[in-house]
């Protein structure tokens, strides 16, 4: 008997990707991620150091800031399905190499035009990337048990990477020029490279029929033109522009036209029959509105923090930490959960926890209240980090082995759409609740009126010109009217958050667990091994 089970044990061992190594996999892995979330928003405070350097005008100084997500979000089914066609390891190597070259082309860029193509190409590295690492994680880790852990890490260190960016960013620009943002990158990546390639495992879809390079082509540009009318739509664009309607349109066409390719093809792209299936569909939903919350709340809790606070964009930043510790314990402790409660269980209880968080930040007022604040966001950061993980690890559990380089890029695609979408959406909300309080203060003019109900950044500038009384009272207006109008977004949001609860009841309730298959040795091959030791 024992030459049988330690024949079984080894196979299992083999089956289970490659033994305790999977963890150092998993290291690597993070790693990656880690330097794509950090430069998702380490850009964000070096902007006025490279306005003053660099002179953009406003159109380049906005696309050397959205070209990066935008060029991401667009490339990602792209680069996921070409994994599963020509390895994964492959891919994510290439990406690592590419990330590195940009990085050094944009720290040393000398005129906007370069600083726009460098973050483009960070882009494409980080489109190669982001894929890779779960669906090479998908494949390391067969049994979901240790998966959910390992998406659990994965997820925490997400958080990380995206609250490190602008501390990061912060301390750099206090002691070298802003180009230092994207230098850090590299030596990271020159220890990736060659430690990815020892470690890391190959794998590849099951190859049938010719990659659809047309398909690929059709989704990238369709979701460029989605995603950059979304970012349009966020950015205060009125939805009639033509510079806004016109990528929406053409984009949503080039994507029904990309879905009824797929659905035509003998061996497609991305096999879009995932979405019949509840748990895969119902997961990429969640993942949608836990970002439309997330991403637009942040936004505008840092602009209530800066400007009705008066906090500094450094106090801003250590004020929403104990968000990310909080989406890191829940990271960390997602496996548990995930086994103990189950994935509806999980995902609703992360969704009505982060409404309740959204509503206790009502009470929010003109004053600074940090226990109120603290105790808001930890909620929310551990509710929508529970929402998160359980989704992705539903989604990803759910989708084939073969095509876990697609279904990757489907969660990291609806991941980038849902931020989009909660920009534009609850700034939307914001604005409409935030204007009608400034039309009706006395002794300001219509035209300055006007102009104050932009922003409340522009509404303190046009105080700062009227000066006196006028300037005060349209100043303490303006303060109000955005305290309001954060109020009504938060319950709007709170909405949002609870429909996300109904719908995650789809979910399975429990964890289902398979066991890899193991051959076991047949009964004359297990006697003649007896024998032979």
């Amino acid at each position: 008997m024992s030459g049988t089970t330690t024949a079984a044990a080894a196979l299992r061992r083999r089956a289970a990707g490659a033994g305790a190594n999977r963890w150092v996999v998993l290291v690597v892995l993070c790693v990656s991620l880690l330097l794509v979330a950090v430069d998702a928003t380490v850009l964000h405070v070096a902007v006025p150091a490279v306005t003053e350097d660099l002179r953009p005008g406003a159109i380049e100084l906005l696309w050397i800031v959205d070209i990066y997500p935008l060029v991401c979000a667009s490339l990602l089914i792209l680069f996921g399905t070409l994994g599963d066609r020509v390895g994964r390891r492959r891919v994510l190597l290439l990406g690592y190499g590419l990330f590195g070259l940009a990085s050094g082309l944009a720290a040393l860029a000398h005129d906007p035009q370069v600083l726009i193509l460098a973050r483009a190409l960070l882009g494409v590295g980080g489109a190669m990337i982001m894929p890779a690492t779960l669906s090479i994680l998908r494949q390391v880790f067969p049994d979901r048990r240790e998966r959910a852990l390992a998406i659990g890490i994965w997820s925490a260190v997400a958080a990380v990477g995206a609250a490190v960016g602008p501390l990061l960013g912060g301390f750099l620009l206090e002691h070298f020029w802003w180009g230092s943002v994207f230098l850090v990158n590299i030596p990271l990546m020159l220890v990736s490279l060659p430690v990815g390639r020892l470690l890391l495992p190959e794998s590849k879809g099951d190859g049938r029929g010719p990659w659809d390079v047309v398909g690929a082509l059709m989704a990238a540009a369709g979701l460029f033109g989605v995603v950059l009318g979304v970012k349009r739509l966020g950015g205060g664009e009125p939805v009639v522009s033509a510079l806004t309607l016109a990528p929406l349109l053409l984009g949503a066409v080039l994507l029904f036209l990309f879905a009824r390719r797929q659905r035509r093809r003998t061996y497609p792209l991305v096999d879009l029959t995932m979405f019949r299936r509840p748990a895969f569909s119902t997961s990429v939903g969640c993942i949608v509105l836990a970002m439309l919350a997330l991403v637009g709340l942040e936004l505008i809790a840092a602009q209530y923090l800066q400007l009705v606070l008066g906090l500094s964009p450094l106090e801003t930043g250590l004020r929403l930490l104990p968000l990310t510790f909080a989406a890191m314990a829940a990271g960390l402790a997602g496996a548990r959960m995930l086994r103990r409660f189950g994935p509806r269980a999980m995902v609703c209880f992360g969704f009505c926890l982060t409404a309740a968080a959204v509503v206790l930040l009502t009470f929010m007022g003109r004053t600074d209240n940090s226990a109120l604040m603290v105790a808001g966001f930890m909620l929310l950061g551990f509710g929508l980090e529970t929402t998160l993980f359980g989704a992705y690890e539903s989604m990803l559990s759910e989708a084939p082995q073969e095509q876990s380089g697609g279904a990757a890029a489907i969660g990291e695609t609806s991941y980038q759409l849902g931020a989009g979408i909660g920009i534009a959406l609850l700034g939307s909300v914001m604005n409409a609740a935030y204007a009608p309080g400034l039309t009706r203060v006395e002794g300001v003019p219509a035209a300055a009126s006007t102009s104050a109900s932009h922003s409340l950044g522009e509404a303190y500038e046009v105080a700062a010109q009227l000066g006196g009384p006028t300037g005060l009272a349209l100043r303490h207006a303006a303060r109000d009217s955005f305290v309001h109008g954060l109020h009504v977004t938060l319950l709007v949001s709170a909405g949002l958050l609870l429909l996300g609860a109904a719908m995650a009841l789809k979910l399975p309730r429990v964890m289902q667990c398979e066991t890899p298959p193991v051959e076991l040795p047949k009964p004359r091959e297990a006697v003649e091994r007896r024998v032979s030791a």
